[in-house]
Formats: C-alpha cells, sequence, structure tokens
C-alpha cells in the first residue's frame, strides 16, 4: 500500500489534537457552568430559607428598643420585659435574630448572655417548660442532686444555680415563642415568676415574647399583669409595592464574593430584566395584594428558582405562573383528584356516618350500609359493587386518608 506523505501525517495529527483540545475545553467549560448553577441554587435557596431582615425592612426603631433593652441587661444587669406583637410572617423572629446577631457582634458578650428559647405549640404546661428551661442552660445534673417541692422554688433554684461565685449572675434572655398559650397554662406560673424575676433584684433576665394577639396582656392574669412592664413592640408589614418588588428582586441576586465574577454579573442581569416582564409583576402583585409578607414571598421565589439549571438558564415567566395557580388551589379538592368513583362514594358515605354519629366510632359494616343506600337511590347513574371489593376499596381508602 502506498504511504502517507510525513507532511500529511503531522498535519493530521495537528488536526485531531486540536478537535480533542477543543473537546477537552467545551467539557471543562460545561462542567463549570453546572458547577455555576449548582452553587447558584444554594447560595439563593440560603437566603430564602435564612431568617434575615431585607434592608429595605429593617424595623429600626423596633430594632433600636430590642438592643437598648438587651444592652441594658448585658451591661448594667438590668431585668425587662416585653412583647413583640405582629401577624405571622410579619418578621418578628427575624428581628430577634437579627438584634440579637448586632449585640454578640457590638458587645463584648462571649459567653455571659445565656438563651432560652420556648415555644408554647412545644412546652404545653409549665413542667415541660421548666424542663426545657433545664436542658437549654445545661443545668440537667444540678437539678437532679434536688429535690423541690413546688415549681417556683424548682424555677429560683435553677436561676440561683448560674451565679459564678460573685456578685452578679450571667444574664438570660428567655424568648418564648406562641407568648399568648403560655397565658392559658393553669395558673401562669412559669409567666408569674419569670416576671417576678424581672422586677426583683435577682438574676438579671429578659423576657420577650412574641404573640400574633394584639389582646394578649389581658388573657394575664391580675398578678402576673402587675408584674409585667408593660412594654410593647409592634412590627407590621408597611411595605409598598415597590419595596415588596426589590425584596423579591434582591433576594435572586447573586452576592458580591461569588467565585465567578462574569457569572455573577450575567445572573444579576438575567434577574433584573426578569422583573421588567409584565406577567412576573402581575403574578407578584397579586401575591402582594394578599399577603404582603416576607415568608410567603420567599415561598413563591423558591419554584422558580429551583427550576433554573444549565439547559434552562433563565427566568421563566411561565413558572410563576405555575407557582401562583399552586398556592391558590384548594387543598381539599386537590386530594381527591384521581380517586375512583367506588372510592369517592365510600368517603362521601363515611362523613354521612360522621354526621349521624356525632363523631363516634365506626366500622365497615356501617359504612356498607350507608353506601348501599346512597346506591339504592343513586341507581340509574352508580354502578353497585359486591361487598369483597367495596372491603378492598375501604382498606385503600382508609391507608389514604391516614395518610
Amino acid at each position: 500500500m502506498p504511504r502517507t506523505p510525513a507532511r500529511k501525517r503531522v498535519s493530521k495529527q495537528k488536526e485531531e489534537s486540536t478537535v480533542k483540545v477543543r473537546k477537552e475545553g467545551i467539557r471543562i467549560k460545561q462542567e463549570n457552568t453546572d458547577e455555576n448553577y449548582d452553587i447558584l441554587q444554594k447560595s439563593i435557596r440560603e437566603k430564602l430559607f435564612d431568617n434575615q431582615l431585607p434592608e429595605t425592612h429593617a424595623f429600626k426603631e423596633q430594632k433600636k428598643h430590642l438592643l437598648e433593652i438587651l444592652k441594658r441587661c448585658v451591661k448594667l444587669g438590668e431585668s425587662n420585659s416585653a412583647l413583640l406583637i405582629g401577624p405571622r410572617g410579619a418578621g418578628k423572629s427575624m428581628l430577634i435574630k437579627d438584634t440579637l446577631k448586632e449585640v454578640h457582634a457590638a458587645i463584648d458578650v462571649g459567653k455571659n448572655l445565656l438563651q432560652v428559647h420556648l415555644n408554647g405549640l412545644l412546652q404545653t404546661d409549665d413542667r415541660i417548660a421548666l424542663k426545657e428551661i433545664t436542658r437549654q442552660l445545661k443545668l440537667d445534673n444540678v437539678v437532679g442532686d434536688k429535690v423541690f417541692g413546688s415549681f417556683s422554688e424548682n424555677l429560683a433554684f435553677l436561676l440561683d444555680a448560674l451565679k459564678a461565685g460573685s456578685k452578679e449572675s450571667k444574664p438570660v434572655l428567655f424568648l418564648l415563642d406562641e407568648f399568648d398559650l403560655f397565658a392559658h397554662h393553669h395558673n401562669q406560673t412559669l409567666l408569674y415568676n419569670l416576671f417576678d424575676i424581672c422586677q426583683s433584684a435577682q438574676t438579671p433576665i429578659v423576657v420577650i415574647g412574641l404573640t400574633c394577639r394584639l389582646d394578649v396582656v389581658e388573657l394575664l392574669e391580675k398578678r402576673v399583669k402587675s408584674r409585667f412592664s408593660h412594654r410593647q413592640i409592634h412590627v407590621f408589614n408597611t411595605l409598598t409595592f415597590e419595596e415588596f418588588m426589590d425584596v423579591a428582586e434582591t433576594k435572586l441576586q447573586l452576592p458580591n464574593d461569588f467565585q465567578d465574577k462574569c457569572f455573577m454579573k450575567q445572573w444579576n442581569n438575567e434577574v433584573k430584566m426578569a422583573f421588567k416582564n409584565t406577567t412576573i409583576i402581575d403574578v407578584i402583585q397579586r401575591h402582594y395584594d394578599l399577603h404582603k409578607d416576607i415568608r410567603s414571598l420567599h415561598l413563591v421565589l423558591i419554584y422558580p428558582i429551583s427550576k433554573v439549571t444549565a439547559l434552562n438558564p433563565h427566568l421563566s415567566a411561565a413558572n410563576f405562573v405555575e407557582v401562583s395557580k399552586l398556592r391558590s388551589l384548594d387543598a381539599k379538592p386537590a386530594l381527591l383528584h384521581g380517586v375512583s368513583v367506588l372510592q369517592l362514594c365510600l368517603i362521601i358515605a363515611m362523613r354521612h356516618l360522621m354526621d349521624i354519629t356525632e363523631g363516634d366510632p365506626f366500622n365497615f359494616e356501617m359504612v356498607y350500609n350507608e353506601y348501599q343506600k346512597f346506591v339504592q337511590k343513586k341507581s340509574h347513574s352508580i354502578q353497585s359493587y359486591d361487598k369483597a371489593i367495596v372491603l378492598k376499596v375501604m382498606f385503600v381508602v382508609s391507608i389514604f386518608l391516614v395518610l
């Protein structure tokens, strides 16, 4: 066979190596792009799920008030109490977290300020609350060696145990979420003792209650109310639509310390262009008319951002429309979507039995008899099934209802 000239062989090898380098470059570029979008997803999800106040939603007056209370407790050992009142999603928890972050940054607190977080939905009575206080203050072993009679003696001992061999004690911050539920506890013993310590020269503590009820003070007993400082800090949603849009846009933008500066600028410009789209503006406007809180806005933004990938690198207006439909969907009909006619008949029969028995338990025979009556009335339009088939379907429905 004739041999290929040397020049042609060298030229062919160069072409092959050039193609190989190009393919390798495209592969590396694709990997870098995929990595950028993975980091983008992670960064924006952290911003959406991290309880931080937006710059345009800083609650300056309320934050200043809380800072003053906490600083006086840490620096001067001054006890105090306050209520943070506002509707759900207004930013009460975000405000507390942001304030505590600033307190630790501005003051040389170290480990001096102890924090106890209680929630009225979890600590349903004072004894459970006391156990949680003991656990969070890491005094389980101390309490284990002592026997107390009443709740107040136990609580007093726990606070006295915080003294570190000097005249002053470590300041303790008590955060009571769902404060109004603590007011329903028997005799309001926990609230009475906490507020009583605030009024006396014992361990310096700050009690801050978070609630959405404006009439929460009226729920307090007279002896508890007399020991409360009556400081009320109100938090309301005061954002205009333009500020609401700015918050949404800021939440979806990448931070300045993003590793790929070119990708960061490109994405931030993409977000700015997306928020000029009239469809997206209409979706956020409808959401703003119903919910002005930041937390619900996060739930709207998470769906479109979850659809962004290297293959689909744009914020689609269709995804905003889709999430708007999902949020406006009625949950109860959605649960029944896709059930068979027989399953629906059995659910109707069980619902009818609940009305008849007024909540008393019922068995399969009762449901089957109710189903037979229903079929006889609608025999012209509903097919009748054997008892064995109904029993199997009843089993599936019961599992569906439990889940």
